[in-house]
């Protein structure tokens, strides 16, 4: 079976593209791939990315959901959940017995989730 290497991108439905990307760069740290802006016309993605990783913004009234999770260590866990209050996000904090998640929508209600398998560093540095 040939392998898959990454994730190359994932698709967001939104209701209005300009306002999600303010909410993307200002919560999740994402920008505009001014490269591929071009195929941000009619129907197609606006692509959003944060180092490595890529969201197709896409504009649609009929929303579609999709989780989409990121891993993070224990330290940055906890920063995201200041960053998260910082930003006025509401979250929830699940404890998995072998991991911790962070679960929150943007705007649009599109879940996501941070979360990481440090669970004992996050156990030691806060009551999560």
């Amino acid at each position: 079976m040939p392998n898959l290497q990454s994730f190359d991108h994932i698709h967001i439905y939104v209701k209005n593209r300009q306002q999600a990307v303010k909410w993307y760069q200002a919560v999740l740290g994402f920008s505009v791939v001014e490269s591929l802006a071009f195929w941000a016309v009619d129907k197609g993605p606006l692509v959003v990315a944060h180092e490595d990783l890529h969201l197709a913004l896409f504009e649609s009234e009929l929303q579609k959901r999709t989780t989409v999770a990121f891993g993070v260590d224990a330290a940055n866990f906890l920063l995201w959940q200041q960053h998260l209050t910082t930003h006025e996000v509401t979250f929830v904090v699940s404890d998995h017995d072998i991991s911790w998640s962070l679960y929150f929508s943007d705007p649009d209600g599109n879940p996501f989730e941070i979360t990481t398998f440090d669970y004992e560093n996050v156990v030691n540095n806060t009551s999560a």
